[in-house]
């Protein structure tokens, strides 16, 4: 069962989530709360994943990741929002969170986002992806910085980097390159260390500021 903690200040938002995850047999949601008790609620029921709104009246969401993040053993944590700015995107994403999604997201796709982050997957819905993508690309293209780090890499590891950001889980790039879990877990901390970074959010901003993944294309959807 992947535990999930659900944290916006809207009631009406809280009690949304909560039945669309509660509704799948692997998914449940330990808690719904307002962000200023996001903390005592991960502390007390140490969930796998927590949903966290990135603008609430009484704490800003971005202060609550960075609280969660300084945890011993923090959870996943994915961004809730209804906007989609450069200003939210690159400010969560460079604090660690593991996925940005908006609050409109089909109801139909929720739990399977919820397993990909579950599984160490990335989670970004279509729109955010074309903001950061933008944002990049009025940055002028390759950053030198970015290209350098991923010229470290061996051939293997810059496909299981390409993969990991594009969103796919461990297993997932384990089928795509016909290799064991096992051996991708070594490839991503290999990765992560070579690119001296700490999650799989921030290995994909160098893979995109590296030139390594393609624009979506208009209309795509992930």
């Amino acid at each position: 069962m992947i535990r999930v903690l659900v944290v916006d200040d809207e009631a009406l938002v809280r009690t949304g989530f909560t039945h669309i995850l509660n509704a799948s047999d692997d998914i449940g949601a330990v808690a719904a709360v307002p962000g200023g008790q996001a903390l005592k609620a991960v502390r007390e029921l140490s969930p796998d994943v927590v949903l966290l709104d990135i603008r609430m009246p009484d704490v800003d969401g971005l202060t609550v990741l960075a609280e969660l993040r300084r945890l011993p053993d923090p959870p996943v944590v994915a961004m809730l929002t209804t906007f989609d700015t450069d200003e939210y995107v690159e400010a969560a994403l460079r604090s660690g969170a593991a996925g940005f999604l908006l609050k409109d997201t089909d109801p139909e796709q929720l739990p399977y986002l919820i397993r990909t982050l579950a599984e160490g997957g990335t989670v970004l819905s279509s729109q955010v992806i074309r903001t950061v993508v933008d944002s990049f690309l009025d940055q002028g293209g390759r950053e030198p910085y970015a290209v350098r780090l991923v010229d470290r890499l061996s051939g293997r590891e810059r496909a299981v980097l390409v993969l990991l950001a594009e969103g796919l889980s461990n297993t997932d790039i384990g089928d795509r390159l016909h290799l064991s879990n096992g051996t991708v877990k070594g490839h991503v901390s290999v990765v992560f260390e070579k690119l001296r970074v700490d999650n799989r959010v921030q290995a994909a901003l160098i893979a995109e500021r590296a030139g390594l993944l393609k624009p979506p294309e208009d209309g795509a959807d992930r």
